[in-house]
């Protein structure tokens, strides 16, 4: 039992915390804050900077919310900055509805509500923007809260993070919330380092439990075996053993269905089947029926959510009551009032609401943002039951549910089919289970018939995975360095980056290494020893020597190719030729050249003497075909009718009967390697060499090879190591020499030392945050866009925002007004001015500045001539969900290129421009 004094320290405790500014922000929750999240809130109110990373659905945005309360209590400003446009407004909505909206403000850069109001929800690049132009905004901050920054690790808008973190000033408590990773130490390390003392809470517990699942073909089975705790598998955890019977019967099944009509000896057994696969509306319909919905289910393709949705409408699925589809209609209706009844069709609204009035419907970028937020909106009420969606919805938007499903373990990346790694597995299955309202969650993977149950045990209980910075210097934030710091400065700045923190901590391991590699090398170089003469010099000459006859052989296999393909390069139609080796050795006779078939040369079509149609490349043929005579090929002659190939090879027997009319077509002359100079000097001085004698010669050339690779690899490791020091800053020198030389940096001498300054171009250039931000500077200096009306610089200006999703080098757009015209002159003057730049960049080893693309051009022409939205999209590829959210870019560089152009003109042009495009779809905003 404590003591007097105990009792009285503790109640003393209780008094002091029930005066904290956390306990009256506390009492304002409807639940018990959690210890993770007191641990956060509690740092900050002692004036630490924090840093929480918690598993998705956890609750940690709770302590950025606190800090938002600290700041109104403290008289200050907070600023809550998130990835997307999408979670700014969620969470702008979730802070009028605490703080009141004369409280609150929204900057997402097509949106600007009440942007000096004391706190301001933004996204981030709206932040790192008001930093470099020193906005008054900024004025009385006191916390900005960083939603989702792990986000920084992303390739494309990470480094606006860093940026962010680096430029915001020192009296700016900061809270970074990320999804649980496992370097969390590592990165708090390095928020001390640029931010000052901060704290680092890692909670790696689920509020709501998760359950593992694996749907097969006809039933939803648990995935660990039942005596393992899905909460904490431990590692390589059992798999059920029903699952993996389940799995090996349909592995049967499959197997006897792909033998049917399979012959015996002689005929081709075809390749082994797979598993049969649950169509996902049976899926849907097995998680109905156990009580398993709402369910958000992954897809990762946009047409795949879309057929998704078509296969349940077609399969009868309905997951609604009469009641929940006279609700679904009126939030509809109330939402899409404002949608112009012609657009209707073209944006596919009435198959859409017949899948929402059902409780299915599909999420993804190629949705109008209207759409998604209808469908967020009618999830988060329970009336949509299952949403297809693809990953994106897994970043920060609040649309939790009891299951997620999985369709497949594998995405595609833009390159190829990649596996889900742990990281991207937890993030997407984090949504299952609300909070509050499900005592477990569920994530159920789909067999596809070559999932691995123990792989999925594995990707499954391995929830943490490594934050990676992505930070890289841009021309942008170079002139507005430069500007604010000065060059050695800035230096010294982008050195303090996570980039470089990481890169000098890999050193340390690097150098570790190193060390070890030196040791051995040492031992290799004493066991080779040689006492008869210098081994290292006799082991050169033996590599040198063997690295000339490959370097011959390679050279004798490139001559045969290339007679190969010379012999090829001369057939024509009816030439009977000899094949001297290989798989089609014999006679054939051509039937077609084949003299267009690509890069690896000709591919001709001919029939050999066993009347087998046979393809020939150089690849086939070792040193080339001999021509022997001909035979004439009839007109209608094909090769699908047996009676035409047995005359066809019967008239060639005849003519290999008669004498040849053809001489050979074949090279010659080819010195052999054994006469080559240099292999013959060589082997004369291994000869000659004193440890050519030795009786241990072959242990020590053992040794030898072993010191050679090692060293090999320790000089790359060498290597690796000097450019990992000041990598960071060695780019922007570079950068820099590249601005110097486009003229928006110069070198001045002051006082005798020599500056570099931003020019009065470079002060165009510090205004555009675009990622081809000195390509659009060179457009507006050069005056490429002068003189073209509204629709034509939108037009323009939409060639360096867009990126088409596949690339197709064969389709050039056409441009409206002609080829002659003047918009048309405009596009061909910036692909010579990218062109300049690229060389520009490639010369001093930079990475080049993205290409224009024309994909768009028209598109947004009609659409800031007024044209309706079926005309715009007409005989494109868009969906109109992508032609908004492009259209939205465009604008957002509109907006820069009349804040930063110097004409006049073109500053009143983008203006109209920007008018003109925000019209209809594109100007709806949910705020």
């Amino acid at each position: 039992m404590p003591s007097p004094s105990e009792r009285y320290a503790a109640a003393r405790r209780r008094t002091a915390e029930q005066r904290t500014e956390l306990a009256g922000f506390a009492a304002g929750l409807d639940f018990e804050l959690d210890d993770f999240q007191r641990q956060g809130c509690r740092a900050l109110e002692g004036g630490r900077g924090v840093l929480v990373a918690a598993p998705t659905g956890a609750g940690k945005t709770v302590v950025g919310e606190f800090a938002v309360h600290l700041a109104t209590a403290q008289g200050r400003k907070a600023f809550y900055t998130t990835p997307i446009k999408a979670l700014s407004n969620q969470k702008y909505a979730d802070l009028v509805r605490r703080y009141g909206a004369e409280h609150v403000g929204l900057l997402t850069g097509d949106t600007t509500v009440n942007g000096e109001a004391p706190v301001v929800v933004m996204t981030t690049e709206v932040l790192r923007n008001m930093l470099y132009a020193g906005s008054p905004t900024l004025d009385g901050l006191g916390f900005v809260v960083m939603d989702e920054v792990h986000y920084l690790a992303d390739r494309f808008r990470g480094p606006v993070w860093e940026e962010v973190i680096i430029h915001l000033p020192d009296d700016v408590q900061l809270v970074s919330l990320s999804a649980t990773v496992s370097n969390a130490e590592e990165f708090g390390d390095w928020l001390t380092m640029v931010r000052g003392d901060t704290a680092v809470v890692v909670s790696e517990v689920r509020p709501v439990p998760l359950w593992q699942h694996v749907m097969t073909r006809d039933d939803l089975f648990d995935l660990y075996a039942q005596h393992v705790d899905p909460t904490d598998p431990g590692v390589d955890p059992p798999i059920n053993p029903d699952l993996a019977a389940a799995l090996a019967r349909e592995d049967r099944a499959s197997s006897r269905a792909g033998d049917r009509g399979y012959r015996g000896r002689g005929a081709r057994r075809p390749p082994r089947a797979s598993r049969r696969t649950a169509p996902r509306f049976a899926v849907v319909d097995v998680l109905d029926r156990a009580a398993l919905l709402p369910a958000i289910f992954f897809v990762f393709s946009r047409a795949g959510c879309d057929a998704a949705v078509e296969q349940c409408l077609g399969a009868g699925l309905r997951l609604t009551t009469p009641e929940q589809q006279d609700q679904i209609r009126e939030v509809v209706e109330r939402r899409c009032a404002s949608l112009p009844p012609q657009d209707l069709g073209v944006l596919g609204y009435w198959s859409w609401v017949q899948g929402l009035e059902r409780g299915i419907a599909a999420h993804h970028a190629g949705l109008l943002p209207l759409f998604k937020e209808t469908v967020e909106d009618l999830f988060s009420r329970g009336l949509v039951k299952v949403v297809f969606a693809t990953e994106t919805l897994a970043l920060g938007i609040n649309m939790p549910a009891r299951s997620v499903v999985l369709d497949r373990l594998t995405k595609w990346d833009g390159s190829g089919h990649v596996e889900l790694t742990p990281g991207e597995y937890t993030q997407l299955t984090g949504r299952a289970g609300r909070r509050g309202i499900d005592v477990e969650g569920h994530a159920v993977v789909v067999d596809h018939g070559d999932m691995d149950p123990v792989a999925l045990a594995g990707l499954a209980s391995r929830r943490l995975y490594p934050l990676r910075s992505s930070f890289r210097p841009t021309y942008n934030m170079a002139v507005n360095l430069v500007a604010q710091v000065g060059r050695e400065r800035a230096r010294e700045v982008l050195e303090t980056s996570f980039a470089q923190f990481q890169a000098d901590r890999a050193v340390v391991g690097l150098a570790r290494q190193a060390q070890s590699h030196a040791e051995a090398l040492d031992g290799y170089e004493k066991a080779m020893e040689c006492h008869l003469g210098d081994f290292r010099e006799y082991a050169a000459l033996r590599r040198r020597l063997t690295e000339r006859e490959r370097s011959l052989s390679r050279e004798e296999s490139r001559a045969r190719h290339a007679e190969a393909l010379a012999s090829l390069r001369g057939l024509r139609v009816g030439d009977v030729v000899e094949i001297p080796s290989g798989r089609r050795a014999g006679y054939a006779v051509v039937l077609d050249p084949g003299r267009d078939a690509g890069l690896d040369g000709p591919r001709p079509t001919v029939l050999t003497g066993e009347r087998q149609v046979r393809t020939l490349s150089a690849a086939d043929l070792s040193g080339g075909v001999r021509r022997v005579t001909t035979v004439r090929v009839p007109r209608q002659f094909s090769p699908r009718k047996p009676a035409a190939r047995r005359d066809l090879a019967a008239a060639m027997r005849s003519a290999l009967a008669e004498p040849p009319r053809l001489s050979p077509s074949r090279g010659g002359g080819r010195r052999p390697r054994g006469q080559d100079d240099t292999v013959t000097t060589l082997r004369r001085r291994l000869r000659s060499h004193p440890c050519h004698g030795c009786s241990e010669r072959e242990d020590h050339a053992r040794w030898a090879e072993r010191y050679h690779r090692l060293k090999r690899e320790h000089d790359a490791l060498v290597r690796r190591i000097e450019g990992r020091t000041s990598s960071i800053a060695r780019v922007f020198d570079r950068i820099c020499e590249v601005l110097v030389e486009t003229g928006y940096l110069e070198h001045v001498t002051d006082e005798g030392r020599d500056r570099l300054v931003v020019t009065r171009a470079g002060q165009g250039l510090r205004r555009l945050y675009a990622e081809s931000d000195l390509l659009v500077a060179e457009c507006l200096r050069r005056g490429v866009w002068d003189g073209l009306d509204a629709a034509g610089l939108a037009a323009a200006v939409s060639s360096l925002v867009y990126e088409a999703r596949r690339e197709d080098p064969d389709h050039t757009p056409a441009v409206p007004g002609g080829p002659q015209g003047r918009l048309a002159a405009a596009l061909d003057e910036q692909v010579r001015v990218w062109s300049r730049l690229e060389d520009l960049e490639q010369s001093r080893g930079l990475q080049a500045t993205r290409r224009v693309d024309l994909g768009l051009v028209v598109p947004v022409h009609r659409w800031a001539s007024g044209r309706g939205l079926g005309a715009v999209l007409e005989g494109t590829d868009l969906a109109a969900g992508d032609f908004v959210r492009w259209c939205k870019q465009v604008i957002d560089l509109l907006d820069q290129v009349a804040q930063a152009a110097t004409s006049q003109g073109t500053r009143s042009t983008a203006r109209r421009a920007v008018d003109q495009l925000r019209r209809d779809v594109v100007a709806y905003s949910s705020v």
